[in-house]
């Protein structure tokens, strides 16, 4: 059962309190909506507010069987203890059934990431005539790649946002936390070319063929067809091109808190996985050039 009341009060919560995106609200409300109907299929007396903790741990198991990753099952727990702590806090439970819960074991992922010499083989244009729109789609991949700023965040971006003069942009990242990126001199090309080529007027840079703001799967799509032209990574997205920017910063020599700083992380732990990025390009090139290898 969904205590619908109580619910939007911590939706309203995390928009106005915690300024979280509007992504990061739609996920909770499915988590919670998904847990919610559980109880209602299982426990049909038991509203949201009064769950248990046996009951979250038949919820897990039921995840499970139904072949949901570890890593996302995680992710819902992660929802329902930011959920009933605001309970908690704000007096409406009197105990937190997430206490006894341990979050599941997962393997650690790497970030996935193209190599320099397959970047390198991207040409502006591929040869072809710059019309706005080869503009536009040239543009994306050298944005994602030579800022590593989220899909989110280029989906936001708007002209105001950059500083042509000073070859910086500003971005608005998670929970509305700005920050300044600086704009590589082949990108900065790029942006004027489009820019000078762009027939409409738009408060967002990035806009489609008929001049309205993009979309996500939009971006997604260019960015698939653009990258399967020189990798042969199954997975080609957005984010990809973020953890390429980070993998190839630090490779070149980039410290460590500098790279946080223009990934926009909230701690240094979260850069720090693309250290074993770096790790596996040493071990790489020990294999090839040592003797004894």
């Amino acid at each position: 059962m969904m205590d619908s009341h109580v619910v939007n009060f911590f939706l309203e919560h995390l928009s106005v309190e915690r300024r979280c995106s509007q992504h990061t609200i739609v996920s909770y409300t499915t988590d919670l909506k998904q847990f919610s109907d559980f109880l209602a299929e299982n426990h049909a007396a038991t509203p949201i507010t009064q769950a248990s903790s046996k009951q979250i741990r038949e919820w897990m198991v039921h995840l499970s069987d139904q072949s949901i990753e570890n890593r996302s099952i995680n992710r819902k727990l992660a929802s329902l203890r930011t959920f009933f702590k605001f309970l908690l806090q704000r007096g409406y439970v009197q105990q937190n059934p997430l206490l006894p819960i341990r979050t599941v074991k997962t393997s650690k992922k790497l970030p996935l990431f193209l190599r320099e010499t397959e970047m390198a083989e991207i040409a502006p244009s591929d040869g072809e005539e710059p019309t706005f729109e080869n503009l536009r789609d040239d543009l994306i991949i050298y944005l994602l790649y030579g800022t590593g700023m989220r899909l989110a965040e280029l989906l936001r971006l708007e002209r105001a946002n950059i500083n042509l003069s000073q070859g910086t942009l500003r971005v608005l990242g998670k929970r509305n936390k700005e920050r300044v990126i600086p704009i590589p001199l082949l990108l900065l090309k790029q942006i004027q070319s489009y820019l000078s080529a762009c027939p409409f007027t738009s408060t967002y840079l990035i806009v489609d063929n008929k001049g309205k703001p993009v979309y996500p799967m939009f971006i997604q799509r260019i960015v698939k067809k653009q990258l399967s032209k020189i990798s042969t990574l199954e997975k080609l997205s957005p984010h990809v091109l973020r953890h390429t920017y980070a993998t190839h910063l630090l490779n070149n020599g980039a410290d460590l808190n500098a790279i946080k700083e223009l990934l926009g992380h909230a701690n240094l732990a979260a850069t720090q996985v693309y250290t074993h990025n770096s790790m596996e390009k040493i071990k790489e090139t020990y294999a090839q050039a040592h003797p004894k290898a």
